[in-house]
């Protein structure tokens, strides 16, 4: 029997049959992975309540042709049960797997550093260690900048001068100044391109610190960064709860 073990974090789940389930895991060594979770549904199944969206499990799965199957189960963080009874908190984690699921589409493609990012992240939700709105943009713009993507936040993106700049577009990589700036181009406060720097970096006593008003509008640049350069929108961004 082909069989492996790895750490995961449930990103989404699927009836499968009458008893079944087909659940899609982001592991540390092997990329993302969808399973079958035999019996699951079932009121005798041994590790049903254990695959449930964002919870952190050791896993052990047999390798199949199409889909792998789960074969047993240990809950390592049940961070779904405090997510799941905050509808604000919901909301951000479900961007926030959706996210890692774009980000991790190729399956079993390694992607240890995206894991770690989604496990601190549901960490930081599930213990309110900052408010949701933040932890979601930083993981946003963290996940991108692993994939790539990393916005420029204080120096143009364009000429590399020095910031920081005024002027925002996320087709170009971020800041720009007055000679690269294109119409279009959105014109944040200079607090909330500092904001930005702030989130991509992990200074949290800045972010903290920071305005509501400036964190809203933080917020709506981060959410058009993240769709300019996944080429598609995300639905469940649209449903985050914001305070």
């Amino acid at each position: 029997m082909k069989l492996y073990r790895d750490e995961a974090v449930v990103l989404r789940t699927h009836k499968l049959g009458e008893a079944d389930r087909i659940i899609t895991l982001l592991t540390r060594e092997h990329g993302q992975v969808r399973a079958v979770a035999k019996g699951v549904r079932r009121t005798t199944s041994k590790f049903g309540a254990r695959l449930e969206p964002f919870g952190i499990v050791d896993v052990q799965l047999h390798l199949g042709r199409g889909l792998d199957t789960i074969t047993q189960v240990d809950t390592l963080a049940p961070y779904g049960r405090a997510i799941c009874a905050d509808y604000s908190l919901y909301t951000t984690a479900t961007a926030m797997v959706e996210t890692a699921g774009r980000l991790t589409e190729i399956e079993r493609e390694p992607a240890p550093q995206q894991y770690l990012l989604l496990v601190g992240a549901l960490h930081a939700l599930a213990t309110r260690r900052h408010a949701a709105s933040l932890v979601l943009d930083s993981y946003l713009l963290r996940a991108l900048a692993v994939a790539g993507w990393a916005p420029s936040c204080y120096d143009c993106a364009q000429c590399g001068a020095e910031g920081p700049h005024r002027a925002f577009n996320p087709a170009l990589g971020g800041a720009l100044c007055d000679s690269c700036r294109v119409p279009g181009s959105a014109a944040p406060d200079r607090e909330t391109v500092a904001l930005l720097g702030a989130l991509l970096s992990g200074d949290w006593a800045a972010a903290d610190a920071s305005d509501p008003r400036r964190r809203k509008e933080a917020s709506g640049l981060v959410a058009a960064y993240l769709q300019w350069h996944l080429e598609r929108q995300l639905r469940s961004l649209r449903m985050v709860e914001r305070a």
